[in-house]
């Protein structure tokens, strides 16, 4: 009853959840196809989602196509043998993938994640250009109040200056997360503020977080909007992308060397579904930057040196490069298959901890 509850309560996300899935498959897909045509490759068919085929149309040499399983989606290029190890589409024709030079293989299978990669780059500076960036203001202003928590029954309004908690002056937004966060459970601390031209104090007793450990009243930094122009847009969409980029390796190599909780690291497609539904709930600038961050992780992901993965077929290309011969069909094949079962392993994993989490721990 449980699941199906959920299932129910989460229908609105489907639309939100298969835009963005279809978005981030055509990024990454563009990057392969782009790359194919600039060497010369012949693309069969540029397809969003997997088969069967339901619509679409063929242009030049290339079939344009919606089809059926919505979350994924490829391009079928001439000659390159894919995860059905199908040898006989090589014929040796000039426009074929296994016709063309090592490094312009290589380019094609790295497109596809360098294009997830570079997209997070084009929307943070989009949202930087055409919307602007919030910061905080680093004074002890109050920018919004949550109903029903402490802060809230005790009369601060949004726009009140906190003065001193319990004797201490405050001079920075810091200031009162510090004076506090700490505060034991059960104990009181007195606040004075002021509202306009009055001021007021009064003992309240925050509310404490078992899980976090720590106290809080419900009260909100106050923001500010800052304008970019072209040129800062763009050095923002680089910078951010790059600071993502470095905390989500480090995120990795945390659970690579064990200093981090598999379990509660990765998400899987249930939970990454359930954030983009709950996202796009929140706003089209919540819902795009979700998609930003799920591209970049897909990206990294990607590049990953696990067969079936574009990381592990240029781990193919670069084997072949140093030894100078193409690596034989039966050994990718048996290398492949492994590389699908620990995927597949991998996914029932997340899943299940996904759906245990998305149903019995979140809201």
């Amino acid at each position: 009853m449980a699941i199906i509850s959920w299932i129910l309560n989460h229908l609105y996300m489907i639309p939100a959840i298969i835009f963005a899935i279809g978005l981030l498959v055509f990024i990454h897909e563009l990057g392969h196809f782009l790359l194919a045509k600039l060497v010369g490759i012949r693309v069969e068919r540029f397809s969003l989602g997997y088969p069967p085929r339901l619509f679409g149309k063929k242009i030049g040499e290339t079939d344009y196509c919606i089809s059926l399983v919505p979350l994924g989606g490829y391009v079928k290029l001439s000659g390159m043998i894919d995860e059905s190890m199908d040898e006989a589409s090589i014929k040796g024709e000039p426009y074929e993938f296994m016709s063309k030079p090592i490094y312009q293989r290589f380019l094609v299978i790295l497109a596809g994640p360098i294009m997830n990669l570079l997209f997070p780059v084009l929307l943070f500076a989009l949202f930087a250009y055409l919307v602007g960036l919030k910061s905080i203001v680093d004074k002890p202003i109050v920018g919004e109040v949550v109903a029903e928590m402490p802060a809230a029954q005790a009369g601060i309004k949004a726009g009140d200056h906190i003065l001193r908690i319990n004797g201490n002056e405050l001079k920075t937004w810091q200031d009162i997360v510090e004076n506090i966060r700490n505060t034991p459970e059960n104990q009181s601390i007195e606040i004075v503020w002021r509202s306009g031209d009055q001021e007021f104090s009064k003992i309240i007793t925050p509310q404490y977080d078992v899980q976090q450990k720590s106290a809080k009243i419900g009260i909100g930094y106050t923001t500010t909007t800052e304008q970019y122009g072209f040129i800062g847009a763009v050095q923002h969409g680089f910078i951010s992308t790059y600071i993502y980029t470095k905390l989500t390796l480090e995120a990795l190599g945390q659970v690579i060397t064990g200093e981090r909780n598999l379990k509660e690291s990765v998400a899987g497609p249930v939970r990454i579904f359930t954030e983009i539904g709950k996202s796009a709930k929140e706003g089209w600038q919540t819902y795009l930057g979700l998609i930003a961050l799920i591209s970049l992780n897909l990206g990294i992901f990607n590049l990953l040196p696990i067969p079936v993965l574009d990381g592990g077929h240029l781990l193919y290309l670069l084997i072949e490069a140093v030894i100078r011969r193409p690596i034989p069909t039966k050994t990718k094949l048996i290398i492949q298959q492994i590389g699908m079962a620990f995927l597949l392993i991998l996914i029932v994993l997340v899943t299940y901890n996904d759906v245990i989490y998305s149903i019995f721990y979140s809201n």
